[in-house]
């Protein structure tokens, strides 16, 4: 029997879950930290590093004395976090700057740069992921950093993800270049890639910007899969999180890989991680490159398999905004939805209201709603918005079955699909397949697997999946509803095409709304 701490860092809160092997979960607590944004400026997103260390050793606390177990029983500790949430450090591994959260789309010119020298110098590595860079991973994020704090630049020695850097300062690290980085955050959000030599060189990131001249040795270092051992936790913050100094702390990851894992993804399975986005996280024995999915990376999600990135920038956060403009929330909103029928709305939902990260990777793109009428309502709206994001989960699931990815099984894992079976029972109708729901939440369940990995308790990550991932609960598909859903699929297919890829003609339709948007902004800071 063995107790470890899994740890999930969210967009809005961290949970730490403590964990038996033999008993399960013990008990989870939660702390929150703010998100700083600018009404003036929708696309920045910053957190604070010292914020989310404070929240993580509150949580920590609680949960174990929720548990009634001594800290000194926690035999390991592993954390997940956002990503690509980067931050800017100095020589002492002292943060210069607040974390450009994952959500913060400010380096979409950037990304647009990047994308375009890859192409034009035929870097093999853009081809792994996706083949366009987005304004959501970490060389946009980092190169927007260096071009707007000039006064900082001769102060930065590296950049770090967010799970990296909590894992190094967890083991009291203070030199950079001593810090593991986790080949799950480097491999999906940075082009690192073993097979291509690992990061692009230096003579290609200068071609981009003389600014990322000598940044490829800044981020050198050990790269590592999560089934390898980051450091250990110091006495320092061993006292501040109430457990015993010297526990294994493995290599960090995304929390989106290793709530796959927390919700029994196997070989050819497809999990969609849905909460405030859509994280869509799969594991294939073999490498097959997909357009305009966020990366094929060998060992991110399993380190002897590959993994592959796709999703939704924004789902959860839809949901509350249809709520917030209606003057209420979700819940209130939500209740009744199961009487609604396919297409009963009459609305056409294309949830792209923080842009679309998949398969078109265009976050100059805003939501659209089709089809409204003087009944139309907020609870329709919701209904619509739904049906959108199960339409977009399609269109990617269909791209990867294009280029050769096998899915065996589809699962609705995350924050939403626990608390919401109109959800489940939309996508199981629209995706025309079962789809499974953990029979509790995994979040931060992942974490404990990676957890026991380093506290030696099981050999593997199936062992550990068999003893403590839940069962599920299966949603099949109605005849009547996949047949209304595939007449609004051809239609949602052809707007998405459409609408959304760059192109002359509609397709800048939604990129000139948000840049008019943008110049009346700055006119009226003025």
């Amino acid at each position: 029997m063995a107790i470890v701490a899994g740890v999930d860092f969210g967009t809005l809160s961290v949970r730490v879950s403590l964990v038996d092997s033999e008993r399960g979960l013990l008990a989870s607590a939660t702390a929150e930290y703010p998100l700083h944004r600018k009404r003036e400026d929708p696309e920045y997103a910053t957190q604070s590093h010292d914020d989310h260390m404070r929240s993580l050793a509150a949580a920590t606390r609680e949960a174990v004395r929720k548990a009634r177990i001594s800290g000194d029983q926690v035999e390991a500790i592993a954390l997940d976090t956002t990503g690509s949430s980067v931050i800017p450090v100095d020589k002492d591994l002292e943060p210069l700057d607040e974390y450009y959260l994952w959500c913060d789309h400010r380096a979409k010119g950037e990304a647009a740069e990047i994308t375009d020298a890859a192409h034009r110098e035929r870097l093999e590595a853009i081809q792994w992921c996706g083949g366009i860079y987005s304004s959501e991973w970490g060389f946009s994020k980092l190169l927007h950093w260096l071009r707007h704090n000039p006064e900082k630049r001769s102060r930065f020695a590296s950049a770090f993800e967010h799970c990296d850097m909590v894992a190094a300062t967890l083991c009291g690290i203070a030199d950079p270049r001593k810090v593991k980085r986790s080949v799950c955050a480097m491999g999906h959000k940075w082009l690192w890639n073993a097979q291509l030599g690992g990061l692009p060189s230096d003579s290609f990131l200068a071609k981009i910007d003389p600014l990322l001249q000598g940044v490829r040795g800044k981020l050198d270092g050990e790269y590592a899969t999560s089934d390898r051992i980051a450091g250990n936790l110091s006495s320092f913050w061993a006292e501040k999180l109430g457990l015993k100094p010297g526990i294994p702390i493995p290599v960090g990851a995304f929390d989106a890989h290793w709530d796959a894992i927390g919700a029994g993804c196997r070989t050819d399975d497809m999990v969609n991680v849905i909460g405030t986005s859509t994280c869509i996280i799969g594991i294939t024995p073999s490498v097959n490159l997909v357009p305009g999915v966020c990366g094929v990376v060998q060992g991110s999600v399993h380190p002897k398999r590959t993994g592959i990135e796709a999703g939704l920038s924004a789902v959860g956060d839809i949901f509350n905004a249809i709520a917030t403009r209606a003057g209420t929330d979700v819940a209130t909103l939500n209740a009744g939805l199961e009487k609604y029928r396919a297409g009963q709305t009459g609305l056409l939902r294309m949830t792209w209201d923080n842009g679309d990260r998949t398969v078109l990777v265009n976050p100059n793109l805003r939501g659209v709603t089709l089809g409204w009428n003087l009944q139309s309502t907020a609870q329709d709206e919701l209904f619509a918005a739904i049906e959108g994001t199960a339409f977009h989960t399609r269109v990617i699931l269909d791209r990867m079955s294009a280029h050769g990815v096998e899915i065996k099984r589809v699962i609705n894992a995350g924050g939403i699909p626990p608390k919401n079976d109109v959800l489940n029972q939309v996508y199981a109708n629209v995706l025309a397949r079962p789809v499974l729901v953990p029979s509790r939440s995994v979040v931060s369940l992942g974490s404990a697997i990676f957890a026991f990995l380093a506290a030696g308790t099981f050999k593997t990550i199936e062992e550990a999946q068999d003893k403590i991932c839940p069962s599920h609960r299966t949603f099949v598909p109605d005849p009547e509803a996949r047949r209304t859903y595939e007449r609004l699929y051809a239609l949602y297919n052809k707007l998405y095409f459409a609408l959304g890829e760059r192109q002359e003609g509609i397709g800048e339709v939604l990129p000139q709304l948000i840049a008019v948007a943008a110049e009346a902004a700055k006119h009226c800071a003025q």
